[in-house]
């Protein structure tokens, strides 16, 4: 009786850990500003793990993803077939995702690995942006190849992913860093998102991963089985003008939400040129982010340039990396896209309207650019200065008799300086601090 207790117990844990206990429906909201799980407007925190599936052992796996869970992530961008070497260097266990290289035959080993990690995520709450394969394998470009996909193998192939993981919390993340540049590259895409649909239908989101500076409404803004948008702003430059892109996706007449899901990475040499250069730090991280949301975003992805590749001592870095990825678990920049999180979910994200009539000062598009937004009820303001420049209020866009204002510090997640002011006049605000890396949040609420 006593061995019979203990076996069914292993079994329930066996289950447990292989299926989230409730499955969360995120979709799109009926305004297309942002997502929803379960009816609750659901705030997209991404970290790129691309090679999450690819480097790393179970151990380590639950090491990562417990940390990310506990920094308030909510979507694991990984990708099956990783970019240099994921057809021909196997797993932290010896398996290679493919028999032959042939996209309608898993090795079912390597997949049970992807099963650990995809039902892991879950289990701590968070999605798996899923990216069936890496874009060098439909359109080769700098990457390695081969080039293995076709419009009839590409179909089969995301209809066999579906069927797999049509019950676990996945987002499908198409392109994989590359843009489609013929007939060919579109008609491997389409297939793709279409087995992938003919299996999940309406139950699964979809959306698209182009290269940098570029946007996946770029390609296909019209097409019925995206479901969100993603731009990547990419590593190129400090104070890349990432707005921009929410800017076009909200003037199309078929809206749907956005999101970076690629900006300048925290420790990543700008424009792949750190002697020269310089690498990006958690300013740059900051930056891209609130002028993100603030411009509309339906949430964030962060990114670390040794994370993203699992980079360890004695490890061939894929690009760059200097940091262990252990280490670099523990940069400034995660923590503080959680504090972002936080912030904008208690002053309701999914509320605000981009308004920049609300700054009465010169504002010129530059690196100190202004940033603000409008609750649509009226009663709450947020004005981002990125290198702590004055900001002039014009207080007559907003609804209300008086009003407190603050300073939200994004580098540590505090609120300083409340003061009372009335309504039907201008102010001025001056932060405690100016120039790079002194960034500062402003906060007007009607009282």
């Amino acid at each position: 009786m006593v061995a019979l207790r203990f076996f069914l117990f292993w079994i329930l844990c066996s289950i447990i850990s292989i299926r989230p206990l409730f499955a969360q429906n995120l979709k799109v909201s009926e305004n297309h500003h942002y997502l929803e799980c379960d009816g609750k407007p659901f705030f997209w925190l991404g970290d790129t793990a691309w090679e999450l599936f690819h480097r790393l052992n179970r151990e380590e796996v639950t090491l990562y993803l417990e940390d990310r869970a506990s920094k308030g992530f909510t979507v694991i961008q990984a990708v099956v077939l990783a970019e240099l070497g994921g057809l021909t260097v196997p797993n932290a266990y010896g398996a290679l995702p493919l028999d032959n290289q042939d996209p309608n035959h898993l090795n079912e080993a390597y997949f049970e690995h992807v099963d650990f990690v995809i039902r892991k995520a879950n289990s701590l709450g968070m999605f798996v942006g899923l990216l069936p394969t890496w874009g060098d394998k439909f359109n080769k470009k700098w990457g390695v190849g081969p080039e293995i996909f076709n419009k009839v193998n590409a179909l089969r192939f995301g209809k066999i992913l579906a069927e797999r993981y049509k019950d676990d919390q996945v987002i499908w993340i198409l392109g994989g860093d590359r843009n489609p540049e013929n007939p060919t590259h579109y008609q491997v895409i389409e297939a793709m998102a279409k087995g992938i649909n003919q299996v999940v239908k309406e139950k699964q989101l979809i959306t698209y991963h182009p290269q940098g500076w570029s946007n996946s409404s770029d390609f296909f803004a019209d097409a019925e089985w995206i479901d969100l948008h993603l731009f990547q702003s990419g590593h190129g430059a400090r104070d890349a003008a990432n707005y921009q892109f929410n800017r076009k996706n909200l003037s199309l007449q078929n809206l749907k939400p956005t999101i970076d899901g690629e900006p300048r990475y925290e420790d990543h040499p700008v424009n792949w040129k750190g002697a020269e250069l310089g690498w990006f730090d958690d300013f740059d991280v900051r930056q891209a982010a609130y002028w993100s949301m603030l411009s509309g975003a339906a949430g964030h992805t962060y990114g670390n340039h040794n994370i993203w590749q699992m980079w360890e001592e004695g490890r061939v870095p894929i690009s760059m990396a200097r940091t262990n990825w252990q280490t670099a678990l523990h940069h400034i920049g995660a923590i503080q896209m959680g504090m972002m999180k936080t912030f904008f979910e208690k002053i309701k994200w999914y509320q605000l309207l981009p308004n920049q009539s609300l700054i009465v000062n010169e504002n010129p598009e530059g690196a100190s650019y202004q940033m603000a937004a409008i609750r649509e009820d009226g009663k709450l303001a947020v004005v981002y200065t990125p290198y702590g420049r004055s900001v002039q209020v014009d207080f007559s866009k907003l609804k209300g008799d008086s009003f407190e204002a603050y300073w939200f510090n994004p580098r540590d997640g505090h609120r300083i300086h409340s003061m009372e002011l009335m309504a039907g006049q201008e102010e001025l605000f001056t932060p405690h601090s100016a120039g790079r890396g002194s960034d500062w949040v402003l906060v007007v609420q009607a009282n």
